[in-house]
């Protein structure tokens, strides 16, 4: 089990971004949020098992989400427990 935070920089706030990273990481059995910072970044925290977040960040930059995508920036830590998947 691991953590992925993905700083995720280009247009995407306002195109339903967060909804459907939320609905690709259910998917794929993860736990964590989708939010919106004021600098116009979504920052993307994903909990589970690290295949799972392996994919999970090559969605983010295959180019298939809405919006477009410049930039993902990738941290990795322990994992904290969190539950559920949230858009903020």
């Amino acid at each position: 089990m691991t953590r992925l935070t993905a700083f995720v920089l280009g247009d995407v706030q306002g195109v339903g971004f967060r909804w459907h990273t939320r609905s690709r990481a259910l998917e794929l059995g993860l736990a964590g949020s989708a939010t919106n910072l004021v600098d116009g970044r979504v920052c993307v925290v994903a909990e589970g098992p690290r295949a799972h977040c392996d994919e999970l960040l090559s969605w983010l930059r295959s180019g298939n989400t809405p919006g477009h995508v410049q930039t993902v920036v990738e941290q990795w830590s322990e994992p904290k427990g969190v539950t559920g998947f949230d858009i903020r």
